[in-house]
């Protein structure tokens, strides 16, 4: 199942890659991506993910959580790890128990939610799972991450954020960021002052997106901090209020 090393992984540009070790699923994974008019490469196991996908430059992962040797989660940590792959979008794919476990199954998820968010996931696809959905929800990650605002650089002291180049420079240092974690910070900083509920900002950068929740914009909102503050547990740029949402805030 899984691509072949060589000229095959370079012939299709920006394809998608599948990581996915269930055959049936994989197939129908695969027929509908490129129905829909994706170039497709699977894999059966993240062993050779990362390798081919700094040659490949894929477009997106679509990546089963529960996976032979590395799994999901430990293929995600590794992607954004590199800076080559650190912006490309993450879809992870996960297998809902039975119905007599509903109430374990609803806990688990959310735990399974915010870990994949906080590992610079981008969304998540519970199976089964129809067709129209996969690709709907593919196309929507797609799009947000083509979004890029035209705007001028913006700089705050140490902080600068390049709306077109999509990069972040913290204290003279280069930061990576995902996609969503980027276009928050753009947001924020662009509406500098003003007080967001997580509502609205879930609105603005996700959008379509099915499984955020106000919980996620937490999740978002403390990677940020992790990267562009001095002391994350007192933020001068990214500011909670309490009750009601977040703000950015220039230093003085």
């Amino acid at each position: 199942m899984d691509a072949q090393v060589g000229d095959s992984i370079a012939t299709s540009a920006e394809p998608i890659f599948v990581v996915e070790d269930d055959n049936d699923i994989c197939r129908l994974i695969e027929h509908n991506l490129r129905s829909a008019g994706y170039g497709v490469h699977s894999f059966s196991t993240g062993a050779s993910v990362v390798t081919e996908a700094t040659r490949a430059h894929p477009r997106l992962f679509l990546l089963d959580v529960m996976l032979p040797g590395t799994d999901g989660f430990d293929l995600c940590r590794q992607i954004r790890q590199i800076e080559l792959l650190a912006k490309i979008p993450i879809i992870f794919l996960t297998a809902r128990t039975s119905e007599a476990d509903r109430f374990l199954t609803a806990r688990t998820s959310e735990t399974d939610r915010v870990k994949g968010l906080e590992l610079g996931g981008d969304d998540y696809i519970t199976k089964p799972f129809s067709p129209r959905e996969l690709v709907a929800r593919v196309r929507a990650v797609l799009r947000g991450s083509r979004e890029m605002s035209l705007s001028e650089v913006l700089n705050f002291g140490e902080l600068e954020i390049d709306p077109c180049s999509m990069t972040v420079t913290f204290a003279g240092r280069a930061v990576t960021t995902t996609v969503r974690e980027f276009r928050l910070l753009e947001y924020l900083a662009s509406h500098r002052s003003r007080v967001f509920t997580r509502e609205q900002l879930l609105d603005a950068i996700w959008k379509e997106t099915a499984f955020v929740t106000p919980r996620s914009v937490d999740v978002y909102v403390r990677r940020l901090r992790e990267k562009i503050e001095r002391d994350p547990s007192k933020p001068r740029y990214l500011k909670t209020l309490r009750g009601v949402g977040y703000r950015f805030e220039v230093p003085r």
